[in-house]
């Protein structure tokens, strides 16, 4: 629960950094990061409940998460996410700023005309600039550019992310969805700039796993960070659509990226395999998840999302079991119909 007052002024938890949530250092930085942190893509936008939205940021402190992660195109609709996150900074964590990492980025599509999205200086300065309106922050301490540019030297983009750290916008910057080749480029641009690139956000989960080709290897090199966004694969890795689609679901929103047409009888059966494995390790099938992508310390964080708080409780709680044999781990794989030496 979260520690309020008659007024609902918003008290942390004083015992927050004592329970089960780890902290690990972003590749070979000096940023500690929780290793679950809370993503702001669904479900704290301007079609969502604020009071809802507030109960999971505080509860989500509460336990020793630190890491908000946002976008400038979070909502629906855009730059919403920030705004609402913007009003909770201002009545609940101002007291806290010091003590919570607050990342955001640019790279989709945000306003009409030619400056409006990818990789340019005009855009991310824009961007940049309208987050933190929108947050209510002097800076952001990790700013991402969220998508490579094919038309935009890499150049100009990571020029942009080096320009912000030296204005003091952004303490930290990170890119997201950058293969394995486009991030050894980066991080050798941004290490002559003199701000190296502190962490990558790519999407990693059992169903999801291109980064194993490569793109680790490259982090470990450069000394970057990771970490996963959609770890439980848009909610497949939970127990929510072992037997149907909820109607409160991700995948029943005209709003959501989970396609109702993904969730086939294969991908069923998988899941509740995986879910009966998850019930013998003492989990439920989304820790069993958090944990995979957590398991062998290549990866900082996990990214989760979350509609309700007790959500964000079970998650944390993957933390209490992270290790695999190489039986259960092959096991996994052969559920996947994967190669069982991936």
């Amino acid at each position: 629960m979260s520690y309020l007052t008659n007024s609902d002024r918003y008290l942390a938890n004083p015992d927050r950094y004592k329970g089960s949530m780890q902290y690990r250092r972003s590749g070979k930085s000096g940023l500690l990061l929780p290793a679950i942190s809370l993503g702001l893509w669904h479900n704290f936008g301007g079609v969502d409940t604020f009071e809802n939205g507030r109960a999971m940021l505080r509860r989500a402190f509460d336990l020793g998460i630190t890491h908000f992660d946002l976008a400038n195109n979070y909502g629906p609709p855009p730059g919403s996410a920030e705004a609402m996150f913007g009003k909770i900074m201002r009545s609940d964590f101002a007291p806290y700023r010091d003590e919570i990492i607050v990342s955001t980025k640019a790279g989709y599509y945000m306003w009409e005309g030619p400056y409006g999205e990818w990789g340019s200086k005009k855009y991310l300065t824009a961007s940049l600039d309208q987050s933190l309106k929108r947050m209510n922050l002097d800076y952001v301490d990790i700013f991402y550019s969220h998508r490579p540019d094919p038309d935009t030297p890499l150049e100009e983009t990571i020029g942009a992310l080096d320009l912000f750290v030296r204005q003091g916008k952004a303490l930290y910057v990170g890119i997201s969805s950058y293969s394995a080749e486009q991030t050894a480029e980066a991080a050798s641009i941004a290490k002559e700039l003199g701000t190296p690139i502190l962490i990558h956000q790519p999407s990693y989960s059992m169903f999801e796993r291109w980064i194993e080709d490569g793109l680790q290897d490259v982090l470990d090199e450069h000394g970057i960070g990771s970490i996963a966004f959609c770890p439980l694969a848009q909610g497949l890795l939970t127990n929510k659509y072992i037997h149907d689609v909820p109607d409160n679901s991700r995948a029943a929103k005209n709003t959501g990226f989970l396609e109702k047409e993904r969730i086939t009888d294969e991908v069923r059966s998988q899941i509740r395999t995986l879910n009966d494995m998850a019930a013998e390790r003492g989990q439920s099938l989304a820790q069993m998840a958090l944990a995979w992508v957590l398991r062998n310390g290549r990866v900082t964080s996990a990214l989760i999302g979350a509609s309700k708080v007790s959500q964000i409780e079970e998650n944390v709680k993957a933390l209490d079991n992270l290790h695999f044999s190489d039986e259960e781990l092959s096991k996994i794989n052969s559920i996947l119909l994967r190669d069982v030496n991936a």
